[in-house]
């Protein structure tokens, strides 16, 4: 292992002068599943050692009973909260949901975040050295669902000796990891907040993904997986950030910041070239996505999001969800066709019929998708009110 439990992981950030802030926050970093003691998927292949890099923000309590880990999205890290150092100039990417006073008050809350395995943040991924090989893993790394992301967190959560869960908590996919803690170790999670997400991605969800993924690998770049060294399939990654994109945000959200409205310009051009802004708004997230994120990380995020299904359980959706104990949370949004309002009241209604303690809320918001990243200010009343009931 990296660091012994009893290690400073668990200490406070450095205080910030802003506002809210948890503060100067630093990575730290586990390793385990190693030699014969190697992670068993549930495709059946082992995968070790397994390195997690993680967050922590605020502190345990006494009884150890306050702990609350939040899950990152498809882009997302481990970084949720804070700065990495004074002259950051980008926070965490759920920055305005923890901190002191916020929804995961971190005067009442220690908070954890990993990034999951199959990333490319840090921990193990296709991009991290194959210790049979001495090489990056490239398309020889296993295929990898959520259910395997849980179970490293499980030995996450075992390294900094915390029993069990307050709460699990994610948006997107997050939200799925958050139900699969809840349903894989309902002895441990006390309470589940479940954001703009599902239980099974649709058919639609699906092709969006394979159009990414055929990106990818039709870029000559991509060198069936091994271009690591090289410049890889930077322009099929834009492309797949591109469309991924696009289905985060709503046709309102799209329509009102840029409209038909051409960039640096008066007149068509009557060329090819990125005439309407926001072709070159995509153009630009996709390019700044390609320099930092990894393209075979892209192909196992999305695909361990295609083959999460809970309702192939024999006795469907409630059949999935009876072995939950917790208490839930869920929360959907008018605007997202990604994962729409019906498929969060789907949880909802299989809950009920379990007779779980389940609230729910609709949220009205322009954002589509990523309304969870941005209706910030409305979920932290909803989320606090709910938290201040767990126990």
């Amino acid at each position: 292992m990296s660091e012994p439990a009893s290690s400073p992981s668990l200490a406070s950030p450095q205080p910030l002068a802003e506002p809210g802030s948890v503060g100067i926050v630093q990575p730290r970093t586990f390793t385990f599943a190693e030699g014969p003691h190697a992670l068993v998927l549930e495709s059946g292949r082992t995968l070790g050692p397994v390195t997690l890099v993680y967050e922590t923000y605020g502190e345990l309590n006494a009884t150890r009973s306050n702990a609350v880990m939040v899950f990152h999205a498809t882009s997302g890290s481990h970084h949720a909260a804070g700065r990495h150092h004074a002259d950051d100039q980008r926070p965490g990417w759920w920055d305005a949901m923890i901190g002191p006073g916020k929804a995961f008050d971190t005067d009442r809350y220690f908070v954890v975040c990993s990034n999951f395995i199959g990333g490319c943040h840090g921990s193990t991924g296709p991009g991290s050295i194959d210790p049979t090989s001495g090489r990056p893993y490239g398309l020889n790394f296993p295929v990898i669902t959520i259910g395997d992301m849980v179970l490293a967190q499980r030995a996450l959560l075992d390294h900094l000796q915390v029993p069990s869960l307050l709460c699990a908590a994610g948006g997107s996919m997050g939200g799925m990891q958050a139900l699969e803690w809840a349903i894989r170790f309902p002895d441990l999670v006390h309470s589940c907040i479940v954001l703009a997400s599902t239980a099974t991605i649709s058919a639609q969800g699906i092709a969006f993904h394979a159009i990414g993924r055929n990106a990818i690998t039709s870029d000559p770049g991509w060198q069936e997986g091994d271009y690591y060294g090289h410049e890889g399939p930077r322009q099929g990654l834009a492309i797949a950030r591109m469309v991924g994109h696009l289905t985060y945000l709503s046709d309102q959200s799209l329509g009102s910041r840029f409209g038909r409205r051409l960039q640096d310009r008066e007149n068509f051009e009557y060329d090819f070239s990125h005439e309407f802004a926001v072709e070159s708004y995509l153009d630009y997230k996709g390019t700044q996505f390609a320099e930092t994120f990894d393209a075979n990380s892209y192909l196992y995020i999305t695909k361990a999001m295609d083959y999460y299904d809970l309702t192939t359980h024999p006795e469907g959706l409630v059949g999935a969800l009876a072995r939950t104990r917790a208490k839930f949370l869920l929360a959907s949004f008018t605007s997202d066709w990604l994962y729409p309002s019906e498929q969060g009241k789907q949880i909802v209604s299989a809950l009920m019929q379990l007779d779980r303690d389940v609230s729910y809320v609709e949220i009205d918001s322009p954002h589509g998708h990523d309304s969870f990243l941005i209706e910030t200010e409305r979920q932290t009343q909803i989320v606090r009110s709910f938290l201040a009931n767990v126990r």
